[in-house]
């Protein structure tokens, strides 16, 4: 599989780089006759949008998507998915390539600039090129296509912990998130990261974030066991987006605090044959299968790299050098992760579902045929 690629009945190829003309995606495996019109991913690209806050990088980017192909007008004269190929395409449109002028030759601390110089022999010193994380641009275009094939899965994320300072999940409120620039669940925390972040922005620092996705209504039965695990398969996408450095599923972490009895999610009986859960320790997989219940997951994004304050490296010619980034910087990237988060997420719960109906059709065990 290539290294733009993910998926594997539903797949996503993204291309261009963070300063050149235009970002794109090819999205291949799309089932046909979905209606699709660019209304229906702008939302959530909207999301994702730099500018939007004093809390975001300041660069100015519409991000307009275009559909390509893979479209054309159905017999009820709306835009559906043709089965072919989905072409979508952004233009970059408020480049400052000269910003990163002075650092041709030289690695950012904690960026990629090394480690894609000692790969390919060339990188990409303008925003940092593929590297960027304004490739997620279309991470986020091809996830709102996914939505579309699983419509009844509700996918929503939330920030949970911006730098040192958790939420207090006895506030939690999904309507919240929509109420501040944090996508934050809890408005008194909300409140107190807009000081705690303006002191971070105003030092030219910068900091990390943890962000919480859940998934509703997934039925039981998608992953694989083994070698196609679900979770398995959640965490590698969330930890191909940019600066993330860990992931959980369900209690994640936390689990190897609890004992056999508190971990185990006991379960009496419920409707149709399906068990009713008395907890979701698992986050919603067992044996890398999904077990109907809220598939859970959160991962940790590390400090945005580029920051204000000099930093000790070394250039391409091994000479030390002290730098400092210039540019437009987001002082928390991990707001921007959460509609990247959930795009992910979809990505990997539609494809999950188009290989759990390739093999076993219509054709499932009791008890759980009432549910599909």
């Amino acid at each position: 599989m290539s290294h733009n690629t993910f998926g594997h009945l539903f797949r996503v190829t993204t291309w261009g780089e963070s300063h050149g003309p235009a970002i794109g995606c090819v999205i291949d495996g799309c089932p046909p006759l979905i209606p699709l019109t660019e209304a229906d991913l702008q939302g959530f690209l909207d999301k994702r949008r730099p500018g939007q806050s004093r809390f975001t990088t300041q660069r100015q980017e519409p991000d307009q998507v275009k559909i390509l192909s893979g479209v054309m007008t159905g017999e009820d004269a709306r835009q559906v998915t043709s089965g072919t190929p989905i072409g979508l395409m952004i233009d970059n449109v408020d480049q400052r390539s000269n910003d990163y002028g002075e650092i041709k030759s030289q690695y950012r601390p904690g960026h990629a600039d090394f480690t894609y110089d000692a790969k390919y022999g060339v990188r990409d010193y303008r925003g940092g090129g593929r590297s960027s994380a304004r490739e997620t641009a279309m991470r986020v275009a091809a996830g709102g296509v996914a939505r579309l094939i699983i419509p009844a899965v509700k996918i929503r994320g939330a920030m949970v912990q911006m730098g040192p300072h958790k939420i207090d999940r006895a506030n939690w409120n999904w309507d919240e998130i929509d109420n501040n620039p944090f996508f934050c669940p809890d408005a008194k925390a909300a409140a107190a990261w807009e000081i705690y972040l303006d002191s971070v922005r105003k030092a030219g620092s910068s900091c990390g974030a943890i962000i919480e996705l859940h998934a509703e209504n997934a039925p039981p039965g998608w992953g694989a066991p083994v070698y196609g695990k679900l979770d398995a398969e959640l965490a590698s996408a969330l930890m191909s987006i940019n600066a993330v450095k860990g992931v959980e599923i369900g209690d994640g972490m936390a689990a190897a605090a609890l004992t056999g009895e508190e971990n185990a999610d006991e379960m009496r009986a419920g409707n149709k044959g399906m068990p009713t859960f008395l907890s979701n320790h698992a986050g919603g997989i067992l044996g890398g299968i999904s077990t109907g219940q809220t598939i859970v997951a959160r991962f940790a994004v590390k400090p945005t790299s580029s920051i204000l304050t000099p930093r000790r490296s070394v250039d391409r010619f091994g000479a030390e050098v002290e730098l400092r980034t210039k540019g437009r910087h987001d002082p928390c990237v991990g707001i921007r992760g959460v509609p990247v988060g959930e795009a992910m997420m979809a990505i990997v719960l539609a494809d999950a579902f188009l290989r759990h109906r390739a093999q076993v059709g219509a054709g499932v065990p009791w008890p759980f045929a009432p549910l599909r």
